[in-house]
């Protein structure tokens, strides 16, 4: 069900916007990184600009999946898990990998945005969304993520980008390809 041809993460909105064409399908709340947006290597920052979904990593694990070095643990977050591990950056559930477009700015030396391993994936629910809180991912809700998941194909476009949408975070989204 791979329905989505293009993802818009808008850092003032703190929003993920799904399209297939031109039709917006999917609203979702995000978290990018605390320290804002940028492309160095070690910013800890969320890289703006044209990217693609290089990598789509965990499909069929449980919902709060741990992945490390995107393979599954074999552990499935809880609070317990949690409190064992108090300063984890913890990714859950899934991971999109995205890699960048634009050579000198997003892709290549040292503002490589698939070798700094940044990624849309799942994060514990006690993680607040709609604010930047991440060390330079997207983070997203688990069930959010299970959602966009199977509707996103590897490849699919992803635009991340500063400025608020306002006509997106109101609009109608549209259901189905025959509308």
């Amino acid at each position: 069900m791979t329905d989505l041809d293009f993802l818009h993460v808008s850092i003032a909105d703190q929003m993920l916007y799904g399209f297939n064409g031109s039709r917006l399908r999917l609203r979702l709340p995000v978290s990018t990184a605390l320290n804002g947006v940028g492309e160095r290597n070690g910013s800890g920052c969320t890289p703006g600009g044209r990217h693609r979904v290089r990598a789509r990593i965990g499909e069929g694990l449980p919902l709060g999946a741990v992945l490390r070095g995107r393979r599954w643990t074999g552990e499935v977050w809880n609070a317990d898990l949690h409190d064992q591990y108090p300063n984890r950056d913890w990714i859950l559930t899934r991971i999109l990998w995205l890699s960048g477009c634009e050579p000198g700015y997003n892709r290549m030396g040292s503002v490589d945005t698939f070798r700094r391993y940044i990624y849309m994936h799942g994060t514990p629910d006690s993680e607040p969304m709609g604010i930047p809180r991440s060390h330079g991912c997207i983070r997203m809700r688990n069930a959010d993520l299970l959602e966009l998941f199977p509707r996103v194909p590897a490849g699919c476009a992803v635009h991340i980008g500063e400025a608020a949408c306002p006509d997106w975070s109101s609009a109608t989204l549209t259901q189905g390809f025959a509308d």
